[in-house]
């Protein structure tokens, strides 16, 4: 049984691309920071569909918590499906800010940071004792590290060094054949960043080739398809999933 986890999987993108891989047959962990009830939600749907999935607590911002978190991982590894690792790891937890660089406070700055990069690259330190050998990472970027839009400069910034860690996870967990690669969303009907209006919504796919905004399952199609054995020969690479926006 392949098991994974994906981070921020109670909502949005982690919580298609959890309903996804599960469907592939894979067993999914999905972490939550507060909202319990629809991380359940989650679960239930993917129990109800005939797979398996837990909910676990984690604040990805807070590096305290990783050691613990990786205990509970190997817990449920054992408990849940009998195996000890993992076969893949989806960096998606994260939230938007839009706020013009000038106005940018320190605190504002240090909370994107915690959640978009430095998050993700000592998680992925935390979890990689528990990966198995040929396991992929995914790590959500977006397009924003290509097109400059204004009001989410540090969010951007700390996604543009999540896609260039990408390539350095690539070639340093390469002794294990553990790929990783970046899918960069476009402009996706969630919650991040307050969600959409209509106005906004209708800018935005204006502003893509296939003239309307992407929705999750768009994206957790390209993480599924990165964690099983189609995706096994793509590595290093960080593809847009965005409709052709901004060409």
């Amino acid at each position: 049984m392949s098991v994974i986890v994906i981070t921020g999987g109670s909502r949005g993108i982690g919580a298609s691309t959890a309903e996804h891989c599960a469907r592939r047959g894979m067993g999914v962990i999905l972490t939550y920071k507060s909202n319990v009830e629809a991380a359940t939600s989650v679960v239930q749907r993917i129990q109800a569909s005939g797979g398996k999935a837990v909910a676990l607590e984690l604040d990805v911002a807070d590096v305290s918590q990783f050691s613990r978190f990786r205990e509970s991982v190997q817990q449920t590894l054992q408990a849940t499906w009998g195996v000890d690792t993992l076969a893949g790891l989806v960096n998606n937890a994260g939230h938007g800010q839009f706020t013009p660089l000038a106005s940018v406070t320190e605190a504002q700055f240090d909370d994107l940071l915690g959640v978009h990069l430095k998050g993700p690259f000592f998680l992925t330190q935390t979890l990689l004792p528990v990966l198995d050998e040929g396991a992929s990472i995914v790590n959500l970027t977006s397009a924003t590290t290509r097109v400059a839009t204004p009001g989410v400069a540090p969010y951007a910034a700390f996604k543009g060094g999540l896609e260039v860690l990408t390539r350095y996870m690539a070639k340093e967990f390469a002794g294990r054949r553990i790929r990783a690669n970046a899918v960069s969303p476009g402009a996706i009907r969630t919650e991040l960043g307050g969600g959409l209006n209509d106005e906004f919504e209708a800018l935005l796919a204006a502003q893509t080739a296939l003239g309307r905004v992407g929705e999750p399952e768009d994206v957790a199609r390209v993480i599924a398809m990165l964690l099983c054995e189609e995706g096994s020969w793509i590595n290093a690479q960080s593809i847009e999933v965005a409709g052709g926006y901004f060409i």
